[in-house]
């Protein structure tokens, strides 16, 4: 079968081109924005190097055991290292028994494949500890990290790999594979390609999952209704929102997409907006907030992300940026 990816044919011609040669690389490092398909493609390349009946060289068939249980990560020779739920970081520990597992010979494929999730998130001492098996893979081992950027990992660990820089589509072409392979109505798939910001695996997901759509409208609604309220009720609105971590930062994100597009219009640029089902909405604020202003909200929101990675009081973080919002009385 094809690797099924919606755009990035390079890096899948560059991958099937390793393997047909037997050049394939002990370690590979993906990067790009979440959601832009740099876990799919490591799947793929994990069913193409394990397929017991592959149809060519570098392509897989989709149905055998081995390519089965890699696309549902069940595989006994995919090993999986990612942040464990309620951690900060991936931490040695995980390195380590990694490491035990890849020493061992495959058990049903010609290769153990480790697949290092986010591997930004990975504590200093784990990414020194994965250097060794790095620099000293064993032959029968491929290394798969993914990470938002290269520039977020060690140069050590960077160097030791061969980089593939995905990036998001544009919109417009996401939109029409939206439509091709998933048979998404013309409408839907434009609002999710502008949406997701070219980024197939969130576009995706934004479709599989009505309650994430839902969220951002309630979150663009309550944006909407707090810039021309008073201080008491914005503070009422972040005591609230302060109470869940984790609801707050995807609440910070919608609201940080909006004021992007914000910026956008009021410089002259509205061709690219993410938002564009609210685009009255961000042609009315662009006509009474200057861009200077729009662009202190939109650090002002990155700052308050920052602070919530970092464990700052929430409620002190939400409350700071309902200051940083400029007052909009109503029209």
């Amino acid at each position: 079968m094809a690797w099924d990816l919606i755009g990035h044919a390079w890096a899948e011609e560059l991958l099937k081109g390793h393997i047909r040669r037997g050049a394939v690389r002990h370690a590979y490092l993906i990067t790009g924005p979440n959601g832009v398909g740099r876990r799919t493609l490591a799947l793929r390349l994990a069913q193409a190097l394990t397929c017991e009946q592959p149809p060519a060289p570098g392509e897989a068939c989709g149905v055998c055991r081995n390519c089965r249980q890699i696309a549902s990560e069940q595989h006994p020779d995919l090993h999986i290292v990612r942040r464990a739920e309620g951690t900060r970081v991936v931490k040695v520990e995980q390195i380590r028994a990694l490491e035990r597992l890849l020493a061992l010979t495959p058990r049903a494929a010609p290769y153990r494949v480790a697949l290092l999730l986010n591997f930004e998130e990975a504590h200093p001492s784990a990414a020194n500890a994965l250097l060794k098996t790095l620099e000293e893979p064993p032959p029968h081992v491929v290394l798969l990290l993914t990470a938002e950027s290269a520039e977020a990992l060690l140069p050590t660990v960077v160097s030791r790999c061969e980089v593939l820089r995905l990036r998001p589509l544009n919109p417009a072409a996401l939109a029409e594979a939206l439509q091709r392979c998933h048979g998404m109505p013309a409408e839907e798939a434009e609002f999710l390609a502008h949406l997701s910001g070219g980024r197939p695996g969130y576009a995706l997901r934004l479709h599989q999952t009505p309650e994430l759509l839902e969220a951002r409208t309630e979150a663009l609604e309550n944006l909407l209704a707090l810039l021309p309220a008073d201080r008491i009720r914005r503070f009422a609105f972040a005591e609230d929102a302060a109470k869940d971590r984790s609801t707050l930062v995807a609440l910070l994100t919608v609201w940080l997409s909006f004021w992007r597009d914000v910026l956008m219009v009021a410089s002259g640029a509205p061709s690219a907006l993410t938002n564009i089902d609210y685009r009255a909405h961000l042609e009315a604020l662009a006509a009474v907030v200057p861009p200077e202003r729009a662009l202190a909200v939109v650090q002002a929101i990155l700052q308050a992300l920052d602070d919530v990675d970092h464990y700052v009081n929430t409620r002190l973080v939400a409350e700071n940026l309902m200051l940083a919002f400029p007052l909009i009385p109503n029209s």
